[in-house]
């Protein structure tokens, strides 16, 4: 599956904020003692982990970024650059060709907002590949299934079972992880003899984030048809209830990630 580019660029502003500091101080230390780096960063969209990572990493790098959307590519590689940065741009189909896209020269794998969308086999994938060329590995912002907005409604808890639901389903990579991914990773990771740090990284979003809440309940709406029993009156009165809270200034809403 693909994201939108407009979506992507909603989010970014929110992810960078819940990046966790203590993982993020991790992979800096993993690079201390090197001068320069070699990056691939899997599932790039338009580049929001170089953006987020880039300050933190030795001046020299090299980055590949790999996704299967022509289009995110493209505006990935159009972003301006220092000329210490190299950025090369790869089309890669990641369900088939993962041990492609980890070919070559690499000091450093990255990935943010996948292992939610990935089978429990293609992560084995990833760690096996990963442990076999002894790369550290920086996966950020994986959903876990908690979800808490305020003020709170009496379908909230139907609706975020259903997203959750929704969040199993095949992804382009079989049969998702979902809210599991995040404790299936540390687990796989342990056990291919990695020192694993982790840490929450929740989005925590208020009155500044109206357009990001709306997207979010408007989506989930949509889904709840098909994931939940409420009916589609429900669901509506469900979505006026929440938009009111936006409309107010008074909605809150906070999902947990790792």
């Amino acid at each position: 599956m693909s994201f939108s580019a407009d979506w992507l660029a909603l989010r970014e502003r929110c992810d960078l904020l819940a990046r966790n500091r203590t993982v993020l101080d991790a992979v800096v230390a993993a690079c201390r003692r090197q001068s320069s780096i070699a990056v691939v960063d899997l599932a790039c969209g338009t580049g929001a982990t170089l953006r987020a990572l880039r300050g933190h990493l030795p001046a020299q790098q090299r980055w590949r970024l790999v996704d299967n959307d022509l289009g995110l590519l493209a505006k990935a590689a159009a972003l301006a650059r220092p000329p210490e940065l190299t950025v090369a741009t790869t089309p890669v189909d990641l369900a088939r060709d993962l041990e492609l896209a980890l070919d070559g020269p690499l000091d450093l794998v990255t990935a943010s907002a996948l292992l939610d969308l990935v089978s429990p086999e293609w992560l084995e994938r990833l760690v096996v590949e990963a442990a076999a060329r002894r790369l550290p590995v920086y996966a950020a912002l994986t959903y876990d299934g908690r979800v808490v907005a305020e003020p709170g409604e009496p379908f909230d808890a139907e609706m975020v079972a259903g997203l959750n639901r929704h969040q199993l389903t095949d992804k382009g990579f079989g049969p998702a992880l979902g809210p599991k991914a995040a404790a299936s990773a540390l687990e796989c990771f342990a056990r291919a003899g990695y020192q694993v740090v982790q840490g929450r990284s929740d989005w925590l979003l208020g009155g500044e984030d109206r357009e990001i809440q709306e997207t979010l309940f408007a989506s989930w709406a949509e889904l709840a048809p098909l994931t939940t029993r409420l009916s589609r009156r429900e669901i509506a009165l469900w979505l006026a209830d929440r938009r009111r809270h936006l409309a107010q200034g008074r909605s809150t809403l906070r999902i947990g990630h790792i």
